[in-house]
């Protein structure tokens, strides 16, 4: 929502004809760019001539030789007054105007911006300090926001209070959320506590604040702050991990028992309850302690019996291995070798199995590549013999900011793993990636197990995130292992024990009977014998609102699902191509029909809605409705979709639960999907096709029907009339012919 005086302070910045101040849109909205905006016209004030968006140390100094310790009623300094009113009401705070003043109303809102950092006792009054000035102009914010919490709040109110006058420790967000600047934040805290000078400290978390926290920061029951806050920073970490701890500064018995149950699920054992070096270093770096033993690794090198002999001697049970490689020029050959798998579980080892073609590169990440990712992968893990109920882990190899994991990540797995239920996959989806790429994608339902990218410290989705609760391994160094034949270089993984890998494989191999992707350069000459048949045989009614070139056209538009389904269920892709075509012309009846069907649900709904709440009379009935109809690109009933899914879990052609047809909540979500969902309409043609071989009594390899087998199941498809569903079977199998020609052709 547009704010009238964020709109001020947008026409206040484009009164500048400066320069490096650039102009902003006058939207009423603040965003970073208006803050940098702001802060190029501070430096311009300051007569600083090379401008930036950063506020840093040229800034800072300048402002406080040319102001002193703070801006205040003194300053007299109209434009200056300005700058501060207009961060003041980007930030949410009334700014006492844009006259230029530092009048009563800007001055208790730089007051209550203090207290609202925790600043308050540090700066008292109403003065604006420099590193207040500087945390003014940004979009860190100083009130709960979302889904923060008090607890977490207080505590970044506290490390401002307490460390705010040390040199290089400035304003962190006072939000409630664990973050990037809140970890520095916290780790500069604890270098002040060991003794480290403002020439010293960093913010990382180096060695020597390892070595201070091994020899001063060791506690347990009954340790208590005296003048150093350990307690009350080991606190506040277990807090910002997500451990709800109090924040009292006593080692209590209570927190010693939180502290075991962290140990036992980072897997710091033997977990003890003490805040020793490694518990510490868990809380404050993505890795933890680098040197810990780890049971589980992933490398790029093929297991050979020396190498898996090494492994295995050094503590290693479980190991990583790529099920293809890289689709990059010149890919480095890191994928599984023939034979190997098994070489891996003669030397006592287990496998879970890694999916990446690229994954380094944010334009890797879409819906596209989501749905193209899920056909290879299953096909690469069904040709070397993973088991069901395996899980992929599925890489996502990049520092992706959060803005990105919700437009490229999220999408990319939300359609990956659509395509993976689509084909009816018997494995499971996991990610490999940075902490907050994995604790969103499970949030989201879209993975079942994170292995975590541990090792890249420096990653903002490492930085300030906590390791996610359902992490399976954690990448915590790189090291090698083995001398002579046995030499090997890993990435050391700390294993949760929620996937202890594959011992057991049924390999299937290539198969090149399966259909292949279809040649666009054939698109023309398909269409026009498709056509051609039509008009040779008279069946122009078919299509009444749909040309064949447009039902055509959707086809192969279509063509990696269609193709996909056909090589996932073995079958022939034209079985699902000449229903499709055939049924993409849209009867001109349907559209009617699911009006009926859609007002039924909906009164369903309503009515349900007044049971729970009964007041007035009950909602009528449409006069005329129907429960349901053959709807979307393949005119598919959904009661039939719910039989065709039922028979197919229960023959084991795909994993899940039974749908209940029974229960009208099923009816409809099923009907909606399939009127409104292409692809997941297309998908379920396969698996009505299987239910109809079934019915039928056609139990022959799918790939290896007969002619009579497809009219068959074709005509079942189309009902149990006698003379319509011949009919139908007929004319379709003609249509399957001529798909099949094609794919035939492209097979061979």
């Amino acid at each position: 929502m547009a704010d009238e005086m964020v709109e001020l302070a947008q026409r206040f910045i484009n009164s500048y004809n400066v320069p490096g101040i650039p102009k902003v849109e006058v939207n009423g909205k603040t965003s970073w760019t208006v803050m940098y905006a702001l802060t190029r016209a501070l430096q311009h004030e300051l007569g600083i001539t090379t401008l930036s968006d950063s506020f840093g140390p040229t800034t800072l100094s300048t402002l406080q030789s040319r102001f002193g310790p703070q801006i205040d009623e003194m300053t007299r300094h109209g434009n200056v007054y300005r700058i501060v009113q207009s961060a003041l009401y980007c930030k949410g705070y009334d700014g006492g105007g844009m006259e230029g003043t530092y009048n009563g109303r800007t001055a208790e809102s730089v007051s209550d911006l203090k207290s609202d950092m925790g600043v308050g006792g540090a700066y008292p009054g109403s003065g604006l300090q420099p590193k207040v000035f500087k945390a003014l102009l940004t979009m860190d914010p100083y009130v709960r926001v979302g889904t923060g919490t008090e607890q977490v709040r207080s505590i970044q109110q506290w490390l401002n209070g307490r460390y705010v006058n040390r040199r290089e420790f400035f304003v962190c967000p006072c939000d409630g959320h664990f973050s990037r600047d809140v970890q520095k934040a916290l780790v500069f805290a604890i270098q002040y506590e060991i003794g480290m000078s403002d020439d010293v400290a960093n913010g990382r978390f180096g060695p020597g604040t390892q070595d201070g926290i091994r020899t001063q920061a060791v506690l347990g029951i009954g340790s208590a702050d005296s003048s150093k806050q350990f307690v009350h920073l080991f606190q506040a970490a277990m807090r910002f991990n997500g451990w709800d701890v109090a924040f009292d500064g006593r080692y209590s018995g209570a927190l010693a028992d939180i502290v075991t149950e962290f140990q036992r699920f980072a897997q710091l054992l033997p977990a003890n309850g003490s805040a020793d070096f490694r518990t510490w270093a868990s809380l404050l770096v993505s890795t933890g302690d680098p040197a810990r033993p780890g049971t589980a690794c992933d490398c790029i090198t093929e297991i050979t019996a020396a190498r898996g002999q090494a492994l295995r001697s050094a503590g290693y049970t479980a190991v990583g291995r790529y099920l293809t490689n890289a689709n990059v020029p010149n890919p480095r050959n890191k994928k599984i070798q023939p034979g190997e798998l098994a070489v891996i579980v003669a030397g006592g080892l287990t496998v879970f199995p890694i999916y990446q073609t690229n994954g380094g590169d944010r334009d890797y990440f879409n819906a596209q590549q989501g749905a193209r990712d899920a056909l290879a992968a299953l096909e690469a893990a069904r040709g070397h013999g993973f088991l069901p109920g395996t899980t992929i882990y599925f890489s996502v190899d990049y520092d992706a900011v959060d803005e990105e994991v919700t437009s490229l990540v999220i999408p990319h797995f939300r359609a990956l793993n659509a395509r993976m239920a689509a084909y009816g996959s018997e494995y499971r989806v996991g990610v490999y990636a940075p902490r907050n790429i994995c604790s969103r994608l499970a949030k989201a339902g879209l993975t079942v197990g994170s292995f975590v990218s541990d090792m890249s410290t420096g990653y903002s989705g490492n930085l300030g995130f906590p390791l996610p609760r359902d992490w399976c391994f954690d990448q915590i160094a790189t090291i090698t292992v083995g001398t002579g034949a046995g030499f090997i270089e890993i990435d050391k993984n700390v294993a949760s024990g929620r996937d202890r890998g594959q011992n057991q494989f049924t390999p299937r191999g290539p198969d090149t009977a399966l259909d292949v992707a279809f040649d666009p350069a054939q698109q023309g000459a398909l269409t026009t014998e498709l056509l051609h048949y039509i008009e040779d045989n008279g069946h122009d009614d078919w299509y009444r609102d749909r040309t064949p070139e447009e039902c055509a056209a959707k086809i192969l538009d279509m063509d990696p699902l269609i193709t996909g389904l056909a090589r996932s269920f073995r079958m022939r892709k034209a079985l699902v191509q000449a229903v499709v075509f055939w049924e993409y012309q849209a009867d001109f009846t349907d559209d009617g029909v699911d009006v009926l069907v859609a007002g039924y649900f909906l009164w369903k709904e309503t009515y349900e809605a007044w049971e729970q709440n009964p007041v007035g009379e009950p909602p009528a009935p449409p006069p005329v409705w129907r429960e349901d109809s053959s709807t979307g690109a393949a005119q598919i009933f959904g009661n039939t979709a719910i039989l065709a899914r039922n028979h197919c879990v229960g023959a084991g052609v795909i994993p899940g639960p039974s749908l209940d047809g029974n229960d009208w909540h099923v009816r409809r979500d099923i009907w909606k999907r399939l009127r409104d969902d292409d692809d997941y309409n297309v998908s379920t043609v396969a698996l009505v096709h299987i239910h109809s071989a079934h019915r039928v009594g056609v139990t022959a390899d799918r790939l290896r029907y007969s002619d009579a087998d497809n009219v068959a199941v074709l005509a079942r498809y189309n009902g149990t009339d006698p003379d319509a569903a011949q009919e139908y079977g007929r004319r379709a199998r003609d249509l399957y012919n001529i798909f099949e020609r094609y794919n035939a052709a492209l097979r061979g």
